[in-house]
């Protein structure tokens, strides 16, 4: 009881301070680099689509990113003004909007009505007219609310790891929304990302190892359907593995082969800005899922590095913030977002330069595109809003404590010198 009462005073001292500004320099530092980039290559796709019979305003692709990038700031101070306390009363009334959002969507691609953008036999955007909108962006950000509320009062009721309460719950909320974005909207990439954060968030909440494993091959099993029911999926993981030696595999494999030659004829320090050669209309998608690839010509094997590294920033700056963050809720959105942007990274790299299939999957804050923009900011700066609230120290969590001893390794932010299990306390700096 004693030990309680120490927590939740400590809890109480934790007064709002300086925000974590390297949260915002890592990020506006990708943003310019990849508007940089995207204004190098602007000409180059113009007049590919011209060719194909399109009249496109040479500036087009860079006066709609800075709509993007100026609508992507608004949503992180938006997100940074928000009261915390606010968003676990907005998270189940946004993923009923989603969840209704992406019926509305299936809906009207079914009747073929304008507003709904398909491509491919995939319907995944709304047509504003000004612009699109992907509800699985929506769908994406509301779950990780949702379950950071729902999993953070599982952590305090002690029962995480309990089937009834917390595991089927989490199941079908989890299957209702990869079948929305992956069975019906066909979009594999998102769905895998929506796995990732999900799983990270699992993990900091301190799944044990079986249940763990249930969920894995739950998991598992659910993407092998999805992927043999769907014959360009089939066709991207047997191309891949060399299965197809066909001409139809042959066309499939075509993107990754562009990508490869972008990314080898960059060389050290690259052909220079302006000067790519696989944006003329050679390398699909290049201002979205190859951008980089792009950047790898533009900028070579130095550059990269430059920008990956930039990345590992980022993805260690949240790292930092979850330490040092006291509130359930709070620590698993972090997670959350970190599941994100490390999905988005490891996927499109990977298959930039074929270790993994392709998926479809955008770079964060350096690809072209509205939606993901507009919600991987409004995340940040949610998370740029919690880091007022941190403490000077690591964290280390009753939950922490007993998952460090029951697996018999260290935890996220546990102590090489930690108290006993039950105990609670920060680690300076």
């Amino acid at each position: 009881m004693r030990i309680a009462h120490s927590v939740e005073a400590a809890r109480q001292l934790v007064r709002k301070h300086r925000p974590d500004y390297q949260l915002v320099i890592y990020t506006g530092i990708l943003l310019l680099f990849g508007l940089i980039v995207l204004y190098a290559i602007s000409p180059a796709r113009v007049e590919t689509l011209e060719s194909s019979g399109a009249s496109i305003d040479e500036a087009h692709f860079m006066q709609r990113q800075l709509l993007y990038l100026i609508a992507g700031i608004i949503a992180f101070f938006v997100a940074n003004l928000i009261p915390l306390a606010k968003w676990k009363q907005f998270a189940g009334k946004l993923l009923i909007i989603a969840l209704i959002l992406c019926v509305l969507l299936v809906f009207f691609g079914a009747i073929n009505a304008p507003v709904a953008l398909c491509s491919g036999g995939a319907c995944r955007w709304f047509n504003l007219g000004i612009g699109t909108f992907q509800p699985a962006e929506l769908l994406k950000f509301s779950v990780l609310l949702f379950l950071a509320a729902f999993l953070a009062r599982r952590m305090k009721q002690g029962s995480i790891n309990n089937l009834h309460d917390t595991l089927i719950p989490l199941g079908i909320i989890t299957g209702i929304a990869v079948i929305f974005v992956i069975g019906f909207q066909k979009d594999m990439g998102t769905g895998l990302s929506l796995i990732g954060i999900i799983a990270a968030m699992l993990y900091l909440a301190g799944i044990n190892k079986r249940m763990g494993l249930i969920v894995l091959s739950a998991i598992v099993a659910l993407s092998i359907i999805f992927i043999i029911i769907a014959p360009h999926r089939l066709a991207r993981v047997t191309t891949f593995l060399g299965q197809d030696t066909s001409e139809d595999a042959k066309t499939s494999s075509y993107h990754i082969n562009q990508a490869k030659i972008a990314l080898g004829t960059g060389g050290l320090f690259g052909l220079g800005l302006g000067r790519n050669v696989q944006a003329f209309g050679y390398l699909p998608e290049a201002p979205n899922d190859s951008i980089f690839a792009v950047m790898g010509e533009a900028f070579g094997f130095v550059g990269v590095v430059a920008i990956l590294l930039f990345m590992t920033g980022l993805l260690l700056r949240l790292l930092h913030i979850l330490d040092r963050t006291e509130e359930h809720m709070y620590r698993l959105i972090i997670a959350g977002v970190f599941g994100w942007l490390a999905t988005h990274i490891v996927l499109n790299i990977g298959a930039m330069v074929g270790l993994i299939p392709l998926t479809g999957i955008t770079l964060p804050l350096l690809s072209f595109g509205g939606t993901s923009l507009l919600f991987i900011m409004l995340a940040l700066g949610l998370v740029f809003n919690i880091s007022r609230y941190t403490v000077h120290g690591k964290i280390i969590d009753d939950e922490t404590e007993k998952k460090a001893s029951s697996d018999g390794r260290r935890w996220v932010g546990r102590a090489r010198d930690a108290a006993p299990v039950g105990h609670r306390r920060t680690r300076s700096r």
